[in-house]
């Protein structure tokens, strides 16, 4: 394969911890254009990356036809755009999750990725992970039995990112805890279980803790510190239950809550087998046999799964392959988060297709 040139638009957080260093230890891609709004941030960028060019508008990154692909790592209004321009500039693109602020978004994306034939993946991280992949597996396999209901936790004690920015300023974000952090837990379920169909949803969110932003005391501050003259208007929780074509699905998510007990987990019940997934980290089955009860806690190397997601774009764009990650396959998650979100808005069960 051939080596290919990278522009990575938005050098903040995701692009310095994940994306640069992807980029810079993969031997196929060499990053050409380093893109931020603020100057000093694409030239620290560069430098630290080995970047050719730090430039402020993305326009002439995506206009210059030695670049391959891109990563789009922006707020998430700014996804939309910026994939759709780069996908008629012929670029293949990685966004970063959320797809976009909603599905009509994300839809969009898709057709422009599809007009196009280009390859648009979304940053579905964990579709990466080791441990998920093994409790795809086991699934598939058939070893739970029937699955009959998943519950997925992913709460937190008094965090919510970035106070007072783009991620607690609906325009900005589309939402607050679900689009943030849930997108990745229901993805992730989607990915083990097949991605049945969505029959319907009942939800209900709650911006209770930072009402009064000054007044909210907190123990960690993602994308910090907190901006008092900015805006609060999402959800700081969120908590629903979804009828699919297989197994039911509840869940109970929270950036900030009175409980000092941080629960970030999936739970899978078959009438076979159950397992624990730890979010990030590894899980525990529980099974039995012969009227013998069993509790396995596998062992394997973890793989670095961001490198894994990038190195996969990368080969995948050279290849023209739609591959796991990729607009096609996540797209439902999507359409699933307006759904919990129309639920709670109307405080009424609502239907899918």
């Amino acid at each position: 394969m051939k080596k290919v040139k990278v522009a990575v638009i938005g050098n903040g957080t995701i692009a310095n911890s994940q994306h640069g260093p992807a980029y810079l230890k993969n031997p196929l891609s060499e990053i050409k254009y380093c893109v931020d709004i603020i100057p000093e941030r694409a030239q620290a960028f560069r430098e630290k990356f080995n970047g050719e060019y730090a430039i402020t508008d993305y326009h002439e990154a995506i206009a210059d036809p030695e670049v391959d692909i891109v990563s789009v790592c922006v707020p998430n209004y700014l996804h939309a755009p910026i994939t759709i321009d780069s996908l008629k500039a012929g670029k293949h693109v990685l966004c970063e999750k959320p797809a976009a602020l909603n599905y009509a978004e994300a839809s969009a994306m898709k057709k422009a990725a599809d007009d196009n034939h280009r390859i648009l993946n979304i940053g579905v991280v964990n579709r990466f992970n080791t441990a998920v992949n093994k409790v795809k597996e086991t699934i598939d396999a058939g070893e739970l039995g029937k699955l009959y209901h998943i519950y997925c936790s992913f709460r937190a004690y008094r965090s919510i990112p970035g106070l007072g920015g783009p991620f607690t300023t609906r325009d900005m974000a589309g939402g607050g805890v679900l689009i943030d952090w849930g997108v990745h837990y229901l993805d992730l379920i989607l990915y083990c279980i097949g991605n049945p169909a969505i029959r319907t949803v009942s939800a209900a969110t709650y911006g209770e803790m930072a009402k009064d932003m000054k007044d909210y005391a907190y123990t960690s501050m993602w994308a910090g510190p907190p901006d008092y003259s900015g805006t609060c208007d999402v959800e700081d929780f969120v908590t629903g239950m979804i009828r699919t074509g297989g197994p039911t699905i509840t869940l109970n998510g929270a950036w900030a809550q009175n409980i000092n007990d941080k629960a970030t987990f999936i739970e899978f019940l078959g009438d076979k087998a159950g397992i624990k997934l730890q979010y990030g980290g590894n899980y525990t089955m529980w099974s039995s046999e012969n009227g013998v009860l069993y509790e396995t806690k596998p062992s394997f190397p973890m793989a670095d799964m961001f490198y894994d997601e990038i190195d996969a774009f990368i080969k995948c764009s050279q290849e023209g392959k739609k591959i796991r990650s990729n607009i096609d396959h996540v797209i439902a998650s999507s359409l699933l988060m307006d759904k919990i979100y129309e639920s709670a808005a109307k405080e009424k069960e609502v239907e899918i297709g």
